[in-house]
């Protein structure tokens, strides 16, 4: 017997377990009101009810909650992607007093809970007068160590011959950065990029915390008012999910091999 197979099973009924939350959301997405409430459930709704989508999407103005997440998730990734592209040149290729220790303290910041710097943050947009702007949104993502270390942790695998090859061709570290380092590192990149977006389109608590207007209200927020005003209309609650949902998942299936590259250079060591 294939020693692989149980190895397999096991890997297949994970999967099947993991896919039927969201089977089950999609297909009551399409059932009548009737038929959601059935017992017992039925696995295939009797009548392909696409008009749940359309008219989940009138109840409340998604247009205008995919819109502000949009311009936050990409606000954020492209602040990131400069941030990180900096801080993680310096970390890896440049030498200076307290490089290892300041990169310490960076690491050690991932340890702090969200929860614990949420009041000080507020604190500190409402005397800016940021609350319930994009700013508030924005700014206060636009470092994320976790894409530092991811950086630093690839720009360091490449090889010092490029650096000192640039050197000689008189390359400043900036011209370095972008014209070199940045084109070998484009599966990184993408990776950071899809945590960021995956991230920020999943926000809840902080975008409902910093945003008091319905026109300043993410998809995530957006989606938890609808739930309140439609916690009984199960249909209509699966259809907003699935439909909130499905940006990420097609995004995933296009960039799954960058991913899995990105992972495979980088190798999370020294």
């Amino acid at each position: 017997m294939n020693r692989k197979l149980p190895i397999h099973v096991f890997l297949v009924l994970g999967a099947f377990w993991m896919l039927l939350p969201f089977f089950w959301m999609v297909t009551t997405s399409l059932k009548t009101q009737m038929d959601a409430l059935r017992f017992p459930p039925s696995i295939f709704p009797h009548a392909l009810m696409f008009v749940n989508y359309l008219e989940a999407f009138k109840q409340v103005d998604f247009s205008r909650y995919f819109l502000n997440t949009i311009i936050m998730t990409l606000g954020t990734t492209v602040l990131v992607f400069i941030t990180s592209a900096l801080a993680a040149y310096a970390f890896a290729r440049l030498r200076f007093w307290g490089r290892d220790l300041l990169f310490t303290l960076f690491l050690a910041m991932m340890m702090v809970p969200i929860p614990v710097y949420l009041a000080p943050s507020y604190v500190i947009l409402s005397r800016l007068g940021w609350i319930d702007t994009f700013l508030a949104l924005i700014i206060p993502w636009s470092v994320n160590v976790f894409s530092i270390f991811l950086l630093r942790q690839h720009f360091k695998t490449l090889p010092q011959e490029l650096f000192d090859a640039a050197r000689i061709d008189g390359l400043n570290h900036l011209q370095i950065l972008t014209r070199i380092v940045v084109p070998l590192s484009k599966a990184v990149l993408v990776t950071i990029g899809i945590f960021q977006i995956v991230s920020n389109w999943n926000a809840f608590l902080w975008p409902l915390i910093v945003t008091h207007s319905d026109a300043m209200r993410t998809i995530q927020t957006g989606l938890a008012y609808f739930t309140q005003a439609e916690s009984t209309n199960y249909p209509l609650l699966c259809a907003a999910a699935t439909f909130t949902t499905a940006p990420l998942i097609i995004l995933y299936f296009f960039v799954q091999r960058q991913i899995m590259e990105s992972y495979a250079r980088t190798g999370i060591k020294e």
